[in-house]
């Protein structure tokens, strides 16, 4: 029998109240502490999780679970159907009222809203490392990202131009324009629940949009904590707080985002998705039925190409970083590693040993390298996927069985931790799915090659196309790999890894992994609508391409 229930918060404890018994579970002090910097484990009541100019919801109760030792942390409202058509009112509300703001005054609220998250980077990238998972320092450097893009959009906010264009006709000039283009729909993955929102909310709102975010499920918090940051400065310089609106649901709600219909947005709704393929087909599919604008941030399968004048003591760090950061759970990891033939043995020796030295634990502790997977179902696909490999024939050069306990502090063993794996698959062959499909976890599969152009041909023959590196000293492989015959990555790396993008440059991959670009370099273009204005300031009215279009007498 389901019991109904309501969540009340009490100091430590998170007690939940069920019809016919009572039951409390401490907080444990680690948790604790995080949250109380942040103000998210004081109140005598439920966190709210909607947020539209002012906190509600009414909806089903969200529990925020630590990866790292199993322990529910919270307990989330998420919003109604109800509350999630008026967060969409509100937002189209605050876009019409925002959107007259002048662009260098929403560059000096994007300033505060730097100063504001900055003055909270370490205690949000600990509330990252609590509910997503990742180390510590990770988390304070994904916070970091979100500072970047605030510059970065101060900066932008002077200079989003258009341009001047000369006409054919005498006395008229030609203007491309670029404004507002309206509310920006936010679907943000558990694995960067800070930075992603980072880079849509600093350029929509640059660009004069409102935004409302629907983060993942499994990450309320971190989306909460950055929500008070950034509306209580939108308030106190009297901007409507549902510019920057926040609805915490589940599968429902996302779905209901991305069909929205049923309001006067079809022209002026734009949905940024990061997320798996799968659910990515649909959405584009879903938002491009109605003419709106969508972006697609989706899987990577991403690999790094080893030559043999390589500089090892740079490629082995580098590919150890790509392939375990994150648990093996960012979009950029390196999933596949190509090896020239005559370096491949030393590199998978120093490999494995990087591999054998890192130990799991608490992400929260300065120092750990190795956190745990966000949830049990991610421990599920990995050894689901180790089972395919060893069925497959591959041979294990690291990892590839689970920890024993004795490799676990006693704190640790509620936690989703595997063991970061290497193996070597009986064929190379591209196509084949242990190459081709994305696992997301800290498995690397290796191959061996002997001429560039077969590693570059390998990397790209996976229907993925987000993030790619290439280890050399020679500057004519360089030229082949960063020419049109090389990686047809959206990134493409010469000695650095396939993962750490700054927010410069336009973040995005090309085939199944994206559609669009996000972050620095012209991903701002994508958050504006553009009009192409022709000004006649002349006494006469020529038409182009010499058209004689003179009525006698007229």
């Amino acid at each position: 029998m389901k019991f109904p229930s309501y969540i009340s918060r009490s100091g430590a404890h998170i007690r939940r109240v069920l019809v016919g018994r009572l039951e409390y579970r401490s907080l444990s002090s680690r948790a604790s502490a995080v949250l109380s910097s942040l103000g998210l484990s004081n109140a005598n009541e439920d966190i709210f999780g909607v947020y539209d100019g002012e906190w509600k919801g009414n909806g089903e109760i969200i529990e925020s679970k630590c990866p790292t030792t199993g322990e529910i942390i919270a307990c989330v409202r998420s919003g109604t159907p109800e509350e999630l058509q008026n967060t969409l009112v509100k937002a189209r509300e605050a876009y019409q009222q925002f959107r007259h703001v002048p662009a260098p005054r929403r560059g000096e609220i994007l300033r505060q809203i730097r100063e504001g998250i900055f003055a909270k980077r370490n205690e949000l990238g600990a509330v990252v490392s609590l509910e997503m998972g990742k180390i510590r320092t990770e988390g304070v450097g994904e916070v970091q990202e979100f500072v970047d893009i605030c510059d970065y959009a101060v900066g932008l906010s002077r200079m989003m131009n258009g341009r001047v264009i000369g006409s054919e006709r005498p006395g008229h000039s030609i203007l491309e324009v670029p404004n507002p283009l309206g509310v920006v729909a936010v679907l943000s993955a558990f694995n960067f629940p800070v930075a992603v929102y980072g880079w849509n909310l600093a350029l929509s709102m640059a660009a004069g949009n409102a935004t409302i975010w629907k983060p993942s499920p499994s990450t309320p918090l971190c989306s909460i904590a950055v929500t008070k940051i950034v509306t209580d400065i939108l308030e106190k310089n009297g901007v409507p707080g549902a510019v920057a609106g926040l609805f915490v649901g589940g599968k429902d709600a996302g779905e209901a985002i991305v069909e929205s219909n049923n309001l006067p947005l079809i022209q002026e709704y734009v949905v940024s998705f990061t997320g798996s393929e799968a659910v990515g087909r649909q959405v584009g599919k879903i938002v491009q039925a109605r003419f709106g604008k969508v972006l697609l941030e989706l899987g990577g399968n991403n690999a790094s190409v080893v030559l043999a004048d390589a500089d090892l003591d740079l490629a082995v760090p580098g590919v150890f970083f790509g392939a375990i950061g994150t648990a093996g759970q960012r979009c950029t990891t390196t999933r596949r590693l190509y090896l020239q033939r005559s370096i491949s043995q030393a590199f998978i020796t120093r490999l494995q040993a990087a591999y054998k030295s890192v130990r799991p634990g608490d992400p929260l502790i300065e120092g750990t390298l190795l956190g745990p997977l966000h949830t049990q179902q991610a421990t599920s696909v990995y050894h689901t996927a180790i089972d395919t490999l060893r069925r497959s024939g591959a041979e294990i050069v690291a990892g590839g069985d689970a920890f024993s306990d004795s490799d676990l502090s006693s704190e640790l063993t509620g936690g989703n931790f595997v063991r970061p794996t290497i193996a070597i698959p009986k064929s190379p062959e591209p196509h084949q799915m242990l190459w081709s499909k994305e696992t997301f976890a800290p498995i690397l599969n290796i191959a061996v090659f002997d001429e560039v152009e077969q590693a570059i041909e390998w990397n790209n023959a996976v229907p993925q196309g987000l993030s790619s590196s290439i280890w050399t000293r020679d500057i004519r492989n360089i030229g082949k790999w960063v020419g049109p015959a090389g990686s047809d990555c959206g990134i493409v790396n010469v000695n650095v890894g396939t993962s750490g993008a700054e927010i410069g440059a336009a973040f995005g991959g090309n085939k199944v992994s994206i559609l669009g670009r996000e972050s620095g370099g012209d991903a701002w273009k994508q958050y504006v609508r553009w009009s192409a204005c022709t000004i006649n300031y002349s006494d006469q009215a020529p038409l182009a391409q010499g058209v004689n279009f003179t009525l006698p007498g007229l």
